[in-house]
């Protein structure tokens, strides 16, 4: 092969890969991109597990509320001590307001809008209605003691 070959099967690999990656995400992606009620705001959060404010998230089952993060607040569940959800307290089927931000009872967060919307914390999902956006997720990452939540 020649030199001027070796560029151009190295010009379409590139470009080949460069098509795959931006041509990757799903449908749920989509779903929250095109969320008409929310704009997600960044998050870069590291919580350390044994710092006493969240000590609730070393234990399966616990859930923490970080107030003044996120749209409305995060809640933070433990589901196994390997695994946490991360997802915003703002209701995902109405626009911000005082009755949008949602409540967390036991593994269910819930509105107080008339609709009464309520959402599983460890799946995002509405409890009773599978056309409704889901709860918008945070990455929740356990590196050692430390909790990462971001997006």
């Amino acid at each position: 092969m020649t030199k001027y070959q070796n560029e151009i099967r190295l010009y379409f690999t590139v470009l080949a890969l460069l098509f795959f990656s931006l041509s990757c995400g799903g449908e749920d992606d989509t779903r929250l991109i095109n969320n008409p009620y929310l704009n997600p705001i960044p998050v870069a959060l590291n919580l350390n597990l044994n710092l006493p404010q969240y000590n609730a998230l070393k234990y399966p089952g616990n859930f923490l509320i970080l107030n003044n993060q996120g749209i409305r607040g995060i809640v933070v569940y433990n589901v196994n001590n390997s695994l946490y959800t991360a997802f915003d307290l703002s209701d995902p089927n109405h626009s911000p307001s005082n009755c949008s931000t949602m409540s967390v009872e036991g593994v269910v967060a819930s509105c107080s809008c008339s609709d009464n919307n309520s959402y599983d914390l460890v799946t995002g999902q509405h409890q009773t209605e599978s056309q409704a956006y889901p709860m918008l997720p945070y990455r929740a990452q356990r590196n050692g003691d430390v909790l990462v939540i971001s997006n």
